[in-house]
């Protein structure tokens, strides 16, 4: 017997709402004696005093589960009704069917204390603003919230026990089916199959997942999807390729023969994203058949996660134009992986200078430059590679590469007419329906001519998808054509140098054979070079000097003047040099005033020098010590009685005379009438 003495006047003028729950679409199949209990329930209302028709009913809650209220309209329904002071008493079977959330549970009953609405279950009525009902009601809410918790842990443990065996069924992607006895297998049709192989071809040939969607695009292939809700459930849907569905291919490790469980995790019920790998529960490689090795699985992975780290995100490559830069929009950057872009500068001579630059950093966040690289030196040796690079031989490989690539056409060639023919089948199918229905049943017949009239369409989009890739498909080469082409190898050096060739068609044979060419500036320049088809080619490039180290004078002449300087004068070591063939920094010859200045700016010893350190002496260093005159000290040297050395135009050097020269050097000065009688004497003599 429920108690009644709780209810008043003011609970009897409002509503009473009975709200009705089974967690899911099969408890409300094979359980309908407890839905109908619920129903039942409203009686308890009308027996406590309420019409019948002031009892509302809500079911919209049927098939959901009482976790959470964000998908239960029925339940925020009557949370609202009982916020606003709408609702008498709140009529459940078991107080579990209204929440088995502690926050969900505790914020219905807060409301239900504030506007004093009382709440009725099998088990009696409750007054949430007493404090004995309010705390039974709390603690039977926590008691709801962890039968749920026990009851997911032991549907948990069984699906990872059954999980660990690999038995427990899961989803599957579009190319893998469950067979019979229930095994994984690949999908029967050749279409999905074809579909998933060209996935995986094409991004080991451009190792893009970009590139890949890009060229299914282009061909109008459409992609497999297993559809796993509504009324086509577990059919196949063919639609556009995009991003995230190529993604889905390459990173899904089903189709490399893997069986795992666990990948994923929930807070909440909120999907938390995908586990690292070491993460997962369940890990089963070569559990069953699949489209790639896992060798090749794990390749892919890095080359996407490669890909991800040096995101390019800057502007598509930009077409061809009139400026010199040979690399104008297909360069990137080594360090940052963005686009670098051109910059000249016309100096007053009137030559103009080529600068490679990276300002992306600078210009969105106020940075540095990344780098910069001057691209006369770049320019030319890429040039160099390309006219080296096209040679007979290189012309012939690359024809045997043109017929691989038309045999790849013709695999794609092979999807093209699997479309027909699919869409042949249907619409065969569909006309067949058609002219098997009653004529008199025109729902059905005008249904099923629909359906034919769709199929027709689609089978005429797949005849018109192959009739353009037929035209644009690649033929196989001549003879005739395939001389022509090695005929093109021989002349290309002279075309390319041609003086009536222009930037943008050198531009443009360039664009025909490179992808794009990264650079990255160290102690030298790195020069990647993406050729068309994924092969690649590095150079390594000096720095280039700046404008001084540009006009200084190599090294190789300041070694050989520090080597003559010993035993050769400034002129001398000059003549020497000119002779070698040697020039200054300036591309000038030498003479005696430039060795003279490139030893003093160098500091590197002279003649003058290197006697000194061997003891000889300056002319004053002599008179000083000797007393002689400077007149008498050239008379001897000239005499030979004195040892010199000539250092350059204008100095000498003398060894330390001996004393017999030196007494002759020092002897008395005569008197002008001596000097006059010996004269005369030697006169008288000769005559």
């Amino acid at each position: 017997m429920i108690p009644t003495e709780k209810i008043t006047a003011a609970h009897l003028r409002r509503n009473a709402y009975l709200y009705i729950r089974q967690s899911t679409n099969f408890q409300v199949e094979q359980n309908p004696e407890s839905t109908q209990r619920q129903y039942h329930f409203q009686d308890q209302a009308v027996a406590l005093g309420w019409h019948a028709d002031q009892v509302v009913v809500i079911d919209d809650d049927l098939g959901q589960s009482g976790a959470q209220a964000a998908s239960r309209s029925g339940f925020q329904r009557l949370v609202a009704d009982v916020g606003m002071g709408q609702v008498g008493i709140v009529l459940s079977l078991e107080v579990s069917r209204l929440a088995r959330n502690s926050s969900d549970w505790h914020r219905l009953l807060e409301l239900c204390a504030l506007t004093g609405t009382l709440i009725l279950d099998e088990d009696g009525l409750y007054d949430p603003n007493q404090f004995n009902d309010r705390l039974l009601l709390g603690l039977r809410g926590t008691m709801s919230e962890a039968e749920l918790h026990f009851l997911r842990i032991r549907l948990d443990g069984g699906k990872l026990n059954k999980a660990r065996r690999g038995e427990l069924r899961t989803p599957l992607p579009a190319g893998l089916v469950y067979d019979g006895d229930g095994r994984i297998v690949l999908d029967p049709d050749r279409r999905v199959r074809q579909a998933i192989h060209d996935v995986f071809r094409r991004f080991q040939r451009v190792q893009s997942a970009w590139q890949v969607v890009r060229h299914l695009r282009e061909a109008d292939l459409r992609l497999p999807v297993q559809l796993r809700t509504g009324p086509r459930a577990g059919e196949t849907a063919w639609v556009q390729a995009t991003l995230s569905r190529v993604l889905s291919i390459l990173k899904n490790p089903r189709y490399a023969g893997m069986y795992f469980y666990g990948r994923t995790c929930q807070r909440k019920g909120v999907p938390g994203g995908t586990l690292p790998r070491e993460q997962w529960k369940v890990q089963l490689p070569g559990a069953h058949p699949g489209y790639i090795t896992w060798d090749q699985y794990e390749c892919n992975l890095r080359i996407l996660m490669a890909n991800h780290r040096q995101s390019r995100s800057a502007a598509a490559r930009t077409p061809p134009r009139e400026g010199a830069a040979l690399l104008q929009g297909i360069l990137m950057c080594g360090r940052c992986g963005r686009r670098m872009t051109v910059r000249y500068h016309r100096r007053p001579s009137g030559k103009v200078s080529l600068l490679y630059y990276c300002q992306r950093e600078a210009t969105e966040h106020g940075g540095l430059l990344c780098q910069h690289i001057p691209g006369r030196g770049v320019d030319q040796a890429i040039a160099d590679l390309l006219v080296h690079a096209m040679t007979p031989e290189a012309i012939g490989v690359a024809l045997e590469t043109y017929e691989e690539l038309r045999r790849r056409e013709a695999e794609v060639g092979m999807l093209y007419r699997s479309q027909v023919d699919r869409a042949r089948h249907e619409a065969e199918l569909a006309e067949r329906q058609f002219l098997l229905v009653n004529p008199e049943n025109r729902l059905v017949a005008d249904t099923l001519e629909q359906r034919w009239n769709e199929r027709l369409r689609a089978l005429s989009d797949a005849e018109q998808a192959l009739a353009r890739w037929k035209e644009a498909s690649q033929a196989a080469l001549a003879p005739q054509a395939r001389e022509d082409v090695m005929e093109l190898a021989r002349d290309f050096p002279a075309v390319w140098n041609h003086p009536r060739t222009t930037p943008r068609d050198r531009k443009r044979m360039l664009r025909l054979l490179i992808e794009d060419v990264t650079l990255t500036r160290r102690d030298d320049i790195r020069v990647e070079v993406r050729w068309k088809g994924g092969a690649t080619t590095e150079l390594r490039l000096p720095t280039p000097q700046n404008a001084f180290e540009a006009r200084r004078t190599a090294r190789e002449a300041l070694d050989q003047i520090t080597t003559l300087a010993v035993d050769h004068t400034d002129d001398q070591i000059a003549e020497i040099l000119n002779e070698r063939g040697l020039k200054t920094g300036t591309g000038q010859a030498f003479n005696g005033e430039r060795v003279k200045h490139l030893r003093m700016d160098k500091k590197i010893p002279g003649y003058y020098e290197h006697l000194r350190r061997n003891g000889l002496l300056t002319a004053k260093e002599i008179m000083a010590e000797t007393g002689i005159g400077e007149v008498t000290l050239r008379k001897l040297r000239r005499a030979g009685l004195v040892r010199a050395t000539r250092c350059d135009r204008r100095h000498w050097l003398y060894e330390r005379p001996g004393t017999t020269v030196l007494n002759r050097g020092t002897r008395p000065k005569q008197t002008a009438g001596e000097e006059k009688v010996k004269s005369k004497s030697r006169a008288r003599g000769a005559v």
